[in-house]
């Protein structure tokens, strides 16, 4: 008897929007990224055609040249696939699920018509800037500091791990616009390639997820006009934490796809794999071990499914998302540990994709908010 169907709340449409990325990625990408793991980065030329196929910022309105589909199950699928096929490089999901929105919902009329339509061609690469040196989960610790000088503001600071960071062609950054405010005195301010005093770092060396860009930022007297300040002065951190829900569903979604690509990865190699004259699939205590990799895959997808559908109707509270961003990406280590540990020595291989899922899934525990963050999040909702 075969393992049941996995719960699914998408439609025709979605699987038909599978199918193309699908295509783009075994076209565009599964040939070409191991050479672009070697680069560390990926071609702006993809993220081209990928703008082309409609592949970047659905939920764009019209008017600015996206389809207006505020429908996040699209956004699932997209990653799903991204998570199939290997394909950890093209920060596609980083621009469309979390970065793009800020501007969708806090930017003016003006800044909407000026940086959308590219945002979505793919002509434009985002970015955000909100970890530091000394202030990563803790926004606010951060130093950088955006000093008004009437019509524009001086921006000064530096920040890491960001990813896209040597591709973006805009960067969201969380400055402090007063410094005696806290929470209430930080600010988003949109720096854009080429203004002066912005340079950047070393494209970052990472145990994973080679492929994408992670750059060190710096910024030097950077002359940033008011008409880059996204949403008002202060509300930064507010908007953040409205923000963030989606982030880390977009993380979990991540999380649930690599799972279920593990399993996948596992359960064909132990029927295939022979030891003692017959396959190790055969064995008990491997019997053992992916039945609750399949039970733990089941548990994941029935609860992300919730939490996309919550999300979509506008009910995902903070609490919820952390509680999906730290249960999947920890539920994500365990797997692929055990996953890897089914495959022997040849999954210590480079050469096998389960090595590289391996690499590539150590960071979700701590990009977008650590597990001990997530918990902590979660354990205040509870009024503790």
């Amino acid at each position: 008897m075969a393992a049941p169907a996995r719960p699914s709340i998408l439609e025709a449409e979605h699987e038909d929007f599978r199918a193309m990325v699908r295509a783009f990625l075994e076209k565009e990408v599964v040939p070409h990224h191991a050479q672009w793991e070697r680069d560390g980065i990926v071609p702006r030329e993809l993220w081209l055609r990928a703008g082309e196929l409609g592949l970047l910022c659905f939920d764009v309105d019209e008017q600015y040249g996206g389809a207006g589909i505020k429908d996040f199950r699209y956004n699932m699928v997209l990653g799903e696939e991204m998570g199939r096929a290997g394909a950890s490089g093209p920060g596609f999901p980083v621009h469309t699920d979390i970065i793009v929105p800020y501007i969708s919902s806090l930017g003016t009329q003006e800044q909407k018509q000026r940086w959308l339509p590219g945002l979505v061609s793919g002509e434009l690469i985002s970015a955000i800037a909100m970890t530091e040196p000394g202030a990563g989960s803790d926004l606010q610790g951060i130093r950088t500091t955006a000093t008004d000088q009437g019509d524009h503001y001086l921006l000064n600071g530096s920040k890491t791990f960001i990813s896209n960071g040597i591709n973006a062609d805009l960067v969201i950054v969380v400055a402090r616009t007063d410094p005696d405010a806290g929470h209430q005195g930080i600010s988003l301010l949109v720096v854009e390639r080429g203004m002066e005093g912005f340079e950047r770092g070393r494209n970052l060396d990472k145990m994973g997820m080679h492929a994408q860009d992670t750059a060190e930022l710096s910024f030097t007297d950077v002359r940033v006009p008011k008409e880059n300040l996204l949403g008002a002065e202060g509300s930064g951190f507010i908007s953040l934490m409205v923000n963030l829900p989606q982030e880390r569903i977009s993380i979990a979604c991540l999380a649930v796809a690599a799972i279920e690509h593990v399993l996948d990865l596992t359960l064909t190699y132990v029927k295939e794999r022979e030891a003692f004259g017959r396959p190790i699939g055969a064995f008990q205590n491997t019997r053992f071990v992916l039945a609750e990799m399949a039970t733990e895959a089941h548990v994941a997808r029935v609860f992300i499914n919730d939490c996309v559908t919550r999300l979509n109707a506008g009910e995902a509270d903070p609490s919820l998302a952390a509680m999906a961003k730290w249960w999947t990406t920890e539920l994500q280590k365990k797997v692929v540990d055990a996953g890897l540990q089914m495959h022997g020595g040849y999954g210590y291989m480079s050469e096998y994709p389960i090595s590289k899922a391996y690499t590539d899934t150590r960071i979700q525990t701590i990009y977008g908010g650590t597990t001990e963050i997530q918990k902590e999040i979660i354990g205040r909702s509870l009024g503790l």
